[in-house]
């Protein structure tokens, strides 16, 4: 994970100091150099780098929670929420094993990030989002009620074909939301929430393609 990586990086620094004060009668004429270089993983599609001395002192996440990260644990719910909804149908509808599989494991995967993105905004005392936000339509990759309404009435190959390019667009839209967490949230568990989801569904937009016709 991100945070645990810099985390252990800046133990190293940290105990690494130590030990050249503990070692010097003049502990202010000796510079203190890290035992270990804090590594800064990139965001999906860029490359890790190594972060200075004063980057690294707030390289790593905070325990307190920012309004963007309120932001994106309430966003995601709904987000996560019509992925659901779509992958419901797949049982019924689809007619490919592929498309079924990966409607499972859309469940699989996001119902318990659901539940424990549900958990965090009540322990944060924050407000629990409504199934259904029309003011959530703007979200990237929600998908429309006109486009809802034509996957529900889709059967077989026309279910197939609609569901793969709705949960393409989906999924990049979650991408796209992780991304900006990554960037202006500051809590830990969201960041690595974040990240998380930025990984699963960026592999899963690569078998969502390849079930294209």
């Amino acid at each position: 994970m991100r945070a645990a990586l810099l985390t252990a990086t800046l133990i190293g620094t940290v105990i690494g100091t130590v030990m050249l004060t503990g070692c010097s009668g003049s502990p202010e004429t000796v510079e203190a150099r890290p035992t270990a270089p804090v590594i800064a993983p990139g965001r999906p599609g860029e490359e890790a780098r190594t972060l200075g001395p004063s980057e690294a002192a707030t390289a790593v996440p905070s325990p307190a929670a920012n309004a963007a990260d309120v932001l994106f644990m309430q966003d995601m719910v709904v987000h996560h929420r019509q992925a659901l909804d779509m992958s419901d149908l797949a049982p019924t509808r689809a007619a490919s094993d592929g498309v079924k599989r990966m409607a499972a494991r859309i469940n699989d995967t996001q119902g318990p990030e659901i539940s424990a993105m549900t958990r965090w905004l009540e322990q944060q005392g924050q407000r629990l989002p409504d199934h259904h936000q029309l003011q959530h339509q703007d979200m990237p990759g929600m998908a429309t009620p006109e486009q809802l309404d034509a996957l529900r009435k889709a059967t077989g190959a026309d279910f197939d074909r609609l569901f793969v390019q709705l949960m393409i667009d989906h999924h990049m839209g979650a991408i796209t939301m992780a991304a900006a967490e990554l960037e202006k949230g500051s809590h830990v568990m969201v960041q690595e929430l974040a990240q998380d989801i930025s990984v699963t569904q960026t592999a899963e937009v690569n078998r969502l393609r390849q079930l294209q016709p």
